[in-house]
């Protein structure tokens, strides 16, 4: 845990990402019944923040003390500083789960037992574009393979699903998947 926590408060301290709230999110949050929500690996608050001023209690999640501590104090914000790689949802707790630029597969496998009935996950981030658009060689652990992310959530109702070519916050073409889902 200590390596991952050194090395993204060094990520953030060198390259913070824009605070601009994720366009997945901003167009499918009137889906979402306002109520408990988690924002996993929630940086530096983009996401929580605008969750909050929606009027949901947000757990916002992050390995980054150094990125929590730009997460504003709020009674509607409860920070959590932890290892994701050991951290677990509480079954039927969340009306929202947010998941922008992050895997973990062990913590996707329970996103659904997370939901309540008639709540929504929006699940945003990369796939696998190993020597697309010349960028670094990533750890293959981290990015989706074709279809992996609408596979991981059958059995909830689609409501929106794309792989497609974007453009991340810090301007680099990426490949991307997108899916925006309700437990019934």
């Amino acid at each position: 845990m200590q390596e991952d926590k050194v090395r993204w408060n060094e990520r953030y301290l060198e390259n913070p990402m824009p605070q601009i709230v994720s366009p997945l999110l901003e167009k499918y949050i009137g889906h979402a019944k306002v109520g408990q929500a988690i924002d996993i690996a929630c940086g530096m608050g983009r996401n929580t923040h605008y969750l909050a001023d929606k009027g949901f209690m947000v757990d916002a999640v992050d390995i980054s003390d150094h990125a929590l501590k730009s997460v504003k104090n709020s009674s509607m914000i409860s920070k959590i500083n932890t290892d994701l790689d050991k951290y677990n949802l509480t079954p039927n707790r969340y009306d929202l789960i947010v998941n922008i630029n992050y895997l973990n597969r062990r913590l996707a496998s329970q996103m659904k037992e997370a939901l309540k009935s008639g709540g929504l996950l929006v699940f945003e981030t990369f796939i696998v574009a190993h020597g697309d658009f010349n960028m670094p060689t990533t750890n293959l652990d981290y990015l989706l393979r074709k279809n992996e992310l609408l596979h991981s959530f059958i059995g909830l109702d689609v409501i929106y699903y794309e792989e497609k070519i974007d453009v991340n916050l810090r301007g680099e073409k990426t490949k991307i998947a997108s899916i925006v889902a309700k437990k019934a």
